[in-house]
């Protein structure tokens, strides 16, 4: 299937790793020109990718990725946002303390409200874009081991609800992505979610992860190719109609309609 994609413009933020860097490689096999916002750039040379090294917490990195994708592209057509992070709260609400609050609502909420507010100007220029926010299965699936970041989630959902009503009838889109647990180093790394849920239980990281995965009704983790797949459709007029939905990825976890 023609996506349709060829010659357009994006921003992706959480670029470097993970569904950032599938959903960057993704875009950029379809020949969209991308730039690739990141805390930390990757040196290698995929064709039609610039990287760009942004802190996204920080209040001035969000605009200064626009300007710059700006400058560099001549314009936007797509914005995704995908920057976020999880700590699991494995000392209960109580070890929760304002920093994290504040640390994670930063990186999970207002790093996207901060980066489609600078965006947002461009794309309506256009006359036509498309905004797609990569949220979690836990904006309403809430979780104590992740309470902040299950609100933060909430949240983000809630906001591009919101923006989808405001910016329908001006020719953008906005949808939002949930994935479940995706097989990524936030979820399978050193320090990732299973090894710090193992370190508190006594366990291992890999009785962790089949745990999780044995939730899921086809018994695995989605790969980060799978929610790239998602993204790219959402980007393009192939879903010229959809906006305001969301579009949960996680294998069959939620079991409730």
């Amino acid at each position: 299937m023609d996506l349709h994609l060829s010659g357009k413009t994006a921003v992706v933020t959480g670029a470097g790793k993970g569904i950032g860097l599938a959903i960057t490689r993704a875009l950029a096999a379809e020949g969209v020109r991308v730039v690739a916002g990141s805390r930390h750039v990757d040196s290698s040379d995929v064709e039609g990718v610039h990287p760009y090294a942004v802190d996204l917490a920080d209040p001035s990195g969000p605009a200064d990725l626009v300007e710059a994708a700006v400058s560099i592209l001549g314009g936007l057509d797509i914005l995704v946002n995908n920057v976020g992070g999880v700590h699991p709260r494995t000392g209960g609400f109580l070890s929760v303390t304002d920093d994290d609050w504040i640390a994670t609502l930063t990186i999970n909420l207002l790093s996207a409200v901060r980066v489609t507010r600078a965006a947002l100007p461009y794309l309506l220029r256009r006359e036509a874009g498309t905004i797609v926010t990569v949220s979690s299965v836990n904006a309403t699936l809430p979780d104590p081991l992740v309470i902040d970041y299950s609100a933060a989630k909430a949240a983000l959902y809630s906001f591009c609800k919101s923006l989808s009503k405001e910016l329908g009838p001006k020719g953008i889109r906005v949808n939002t992505v949930s994935p479940g647990p995706v097989a990524t180093d936030l979820w399978l790394g050193s320090d990732g979610v299973a090894a710090t849920v193992a370190q508190s239980g006594g366990g291992d990281p890999e009785s962790v992860v089949k745990g999780v995965a044995s939730r899921s009704v086809t018994g695995r983790f989605t790969q980060p190719e799978e929610v790239a797949d998602l993204v790219l459709l959402l980007a393009s007029d192939r879903a010229g109609n959809v906006t305001g939905a969301d579009f949960v990825i996680d294998g069959g976890l939620i079991t409730t309609l």
